[in-house]
């Protein structure tokens, strides 16, 4: 019984270039987008979230800074709202999800 010998491909592999394949575009973009296009197309797309996520930054400062100067009904006060904030923003978050998956179906 002959053992058989090493395989050795045509084409070396060149883990730097991805792989061809025909009829099949790796990106759907011609450019990569910046980070910066990204949020602005992001935020038009839905921008009810960067909002939701302002208000709970905010009421999360202001809940720790009233914490800090020892108003701790304020700050209570400041946490419950952020946890409101935080479910409005999953909230926008999943409902803009919905809206894209309805308007990508023919």
């Amino acid at each position: 019984m002959a053992t058989p010998g090493p395989v050795i491909p045509e084409v070396p592999f060149e883990p730097s270039k991805p792989p061809v394949i025909e009829g099949l575009s790796p990106t759907v973009y011609r450019d990569p987008e910046t980070f910066k296009e990204k949020f602005l197309r992001k935020t038009r797309e839905n921008p009810v979230v960067p909002i939701g996520c302002l208000a709970t930054v905010a009421a999360l400062t202001y809940g720790v800074y009233s914490f800090y100067r020892g108003d701790s009904r304020r700050s209570q006060l400041m946490m419950r709202t952020r946890i409101a904030a935080q479910g409005f923003t999953v909230t926008a978050l999943l409902l803009g999800l919905a809206v894209t998956a309805m308007k990508s179906r023919p």
